[in-house]
């Protein structure tokens, strides 16, 4: 079992020596990393593997582990109708000092590169196939059933903390009761995803969430381009223009109005009229 990593905290690994949690993983998964194509993120590695697969390597503090465990990934592998990479073994181990978890996860190579970052400043211009795939994936994941609960920001999404949100924009005393709980993705922004085709990874914090989170994320992800919220809110409306689908947008419009948003941040505006309009449509509807 791999034994070294660095400290975790503060956790950015980014920026903290990691040769070697990666010479641990090759050794557990008996592979080589091409170090070239290594993909760096606060709390997560990336790289090519000498046998044409992908491994990503994360790291996540005990408290945020839960009951469920944070075998997301391979979870996932049993998820008929949707596009994502194969997954094929993991390893998993505990930091020395007890404070974190890592964990390696071994799947197919994407079939395209991510489209961008999380949250995207200019229209990728994606064809209509892709949105029909996007459709699909999601309509099919809705379909199964888990016993696994969203966590999305690593946070596990309840009743009370909907309600917490909500209630940022409505006024006291209304019923904020989630109706319908489906399976999501529960990360599902821009670099989450590859094109021209489509395929969705990162499945890390899926599981049971209140119906259309996965729509209102993409959405709330999109509001600095204008014409693709709406072209998200358009393949989307069952779901954003559901009774819970509108909680969640105000859910998504909570983070992105959060006390220590970015004044600058193009999505402000849109998210402010888009909490106006929905408040008054849950009052009045």
């Amino acid at each position: 079992m791999p034994s070294s990593a660095p400290a975790a905290a503060p956790a950015d690994l980014r920026i903290e020596p990691v040769d070697a949690v990666l010479d641990d993983v090759e050794r557990s998964l008996q592979t080589r990393l091409d170090r070239d194509t290594l993909v760096r993120k606060r709390r997560s590695l990336g790289a090519r593997t000498d046998r044409g697969t992908w491994v990503r390597i994360e790291r996540r503090r005990m408290e945020k582990i839960g009951s469920q465990g944070w075998n997301g990934t391979e979870c996932a592998a049993v998820l008929e109708g949707v596009a994502q990479p194969r997954w094929h073994r993991a390893v998993v181990w505990r930091q020395p000092d007890g404070a974190a978890m890592w964990r390696a996860d071994e799947t197919d190579l994407l079939p395209g590169a991510p489209i961008g970052t999380s949250v995207l400043a200019t229209d990728p211009g994606l064809p209509d196939a892709w949105w029909q795939a996007l459709n699909a994936s999601l309509d099919a994941l809705a379909a199964h059933r888990t016993s696994r609960v969203a966590t999305p920001d690593t946070v596990t999404i309840t009743q009370g903390g909907v309600t917490e949100a909500a209630r940022r924009f409505l006024p006291d005393g209304m019923d904020t009761t989630v109706s319908q709980w489906r399976p999501a993705h529960a990360d599902l922004n821009w670099a989450n995803m590859t094109g021209p085709k489509f395929c969705l990874f990162d499945w890390e914090d899926w599981g049971m969430a209140p119906r259309g989170l996965d729509a209102a994320s993409l959405w709330g992800n999109s509001l600095a381009v204008p014409a693709l919220a709406e072209r998200v809110r358009q393949e989307r409306r069952r779901d954003l223009e559901s009774r819970d689908g509108k909680l969640m947008t105000l859910f998504v419009c909570a983070k992105v109005l959060a006390p220590d948003a970015h004044p600058e941040d193009p999505r402000l505006e849109p998210a402010r009229r888009t909490t106006a309009r929905i408040a008054e449509e849950l009052q009045t509807g």
